[in-house]
């Protein structure tokens, strides 16, 4: 087996092209997708036959399960294994959805949980807005390539590399059997109702799960839970569950959160055809377990992004100079107290220089040590970041920790902020 290499895309690279070009349509690469879509008001002049909804249908279901098996759960997460022919089997079967290679597929998506609803991410409402991450971002140039080395899990079976190169093959066949079945209604209903259909619910996982519905688990990201999102994507809408715990084959944790995805990958495992099938631990569906680091520093930046930093820097500024101010009048008292001390006691000025010069010391010091402990008007105690925290974040046993982090992060970025302006 080869590992094809070809040049990483930088994520400082995708971040620049995500703001400037994002409008930017390449027509040559998307006629199929604008095509598919168009052809289907052809079913005014080719009519609709029983044989064309079921075909329609079960093309619907069976590709669903291609891309939420498939290329999400299987390519992208490996969060399952299988033979090599049940491998190229559900990639061709992924494949016939039109959605792009499936080494372009995991390895967007790969990109996608890496920078989740940071300005990286490949799709995200909250930066993008709602209609770009549903379906804009296909047409911006800079995610037209596949990042080989995303995936070089997937890279190194020559068959896979093929279908990605090749990856409207699965479609075209698929088309032909289509037509073949039912003729021009075949094509039109059966095969283009179908798949614009699961194209359609496919992208609702892109937008809808990250910005309708509700949150169990603190992901650092707007993952959701949708339970109608799950029904009619096979259980890909408890997202937030997915987000929490992406190894897990089953997205749904619960006995009442309907995963049909899980439960046809479940018999499978009974006959053979896949097996090690990932799963939650206890404490993940409990939500007992603390988040990651990496989760952790994520979200103690967004809640010190909730604050007004600038306002805080002129804050404590205001409390420096009254500080400073106070110390330089205790100082010049000290002084002529000194100098009062020494008028007054020349006959024992050497006895009295020592005492006012030890109280002056005292005096000193007593000043520095409340210059080190002055206090920042205004600025939030780790209790009001908790309580904050509390209101924004989902219950999680992290939450005193996150409180913490982001006191420590926006006490640094206001000492940052004071040592500039010196």
């Amino acid at each position: 087996m080869s590992t094809l290499s070809r040049p990483e895309l930088d994520p400082r690279d995708l971040a620049e092209a995500h703001h400037h070009d994002h409008d930017d349509t390449v027509y040559p690469g998307k006629v199929l997708f604008v095509g598919i879509h168009l052809a289907c008001f052809a079913a005014i002049w080719t009519g609709v036959t029983s044989t064309a909804l079921i075909l329609a249908f079960s093309l619907y279901v069976a590709r669903m399960f291609g891309v939420t098996a498939g290329y999400h759960r299987y390519f992208s997460h490996r969060s399952f294994k299988t033979s090599r022919v049940m491998q190229f089997l559900l990639a061709m079967l992924a494949q016939s959805s039109a959605q792009k290679g499936v080494l372009w597929w995991a390895g967007h998506h790969r990109h996608h949980h890496r920078y989740s609803d940071t300005e990286q991410d490949v799709h995200s409402p909250r930066h993008a807005g709602f209609w770009h991450s549903h379906l804009g971002w296909i047409f911006a140039p800079q995610w037209d390539k596949t990042d080989y080395e995303a995936v070089p899990d997937l890279t190194a079976y020559p068959e896979l590399v093929f279908l990605n190169k090749f990856e409207q093959l699965p479609t075209l066949l698929l088309i032909a059997l289509c037509a073949w079945i039912d003729g021009w209604t075949g094509f039109v209903v059966g095969f283009c109702w179908s798949t614009v259909a699961t194209w359609h619910g496919t992208f609702m996982i892109n937008s809808l799960a990250h910005v309708h519905g509700n949150q169990r688990y603190v992901t650092g990201d707007d993952s959701r839970n949708n339970w109608w999102l799950a029904l009619i994507t096979l259980g890909e809408g408890w997202h937030n569950n997915h987000h929490a715990y992406q190894r897990s084959t089953r997205q749904g944790f619960r006995w009442y959160e309907v995963d049909i995805t899980f439960y046809v990958l479940k018999a499978m495992s009974w006959v053979g055809l896949v097996w090690d099938l990932g799963a939650p631990p206890p404490e993940v569906v409990r939500n007992e377990r603390p988040v990651g680091k990496a989760v952790l520093e994520k979200v103690a930046r967004q809640l010190v992004e909730t604050f007004n930093v600038e306002q805080l820097v002129t804050d404590a500024r205001r409390a420096q100079a009254n500080a400073q101010q106070q110390f330089a009048d205790m100082k010049h008292h000290a002084e002529d107290r000194f100098e009062e001390m020494k008028h007054h006691a020349e006959d024992r000025l050497s006895e009295a220089k020592h005492q006012a010069e030890d109280r002056l010391a005292s005096m000193r010091a007593q000043m520095q040590g409340a210059m080190a402990g002055v206090q920042w008007p205004n600025f939030p105690s780790r209790d009001e970041l908790r309580a904050k925290a509390q209101a924004m974040l989902p219950a999680s046993p992290s939450l005193d920790a996150i409180a913490a982090r982001a006191h420590e992060m926006l006490a640094e970025r206001v000492a940052e902020r004071l040592a500039v302006v010196r």
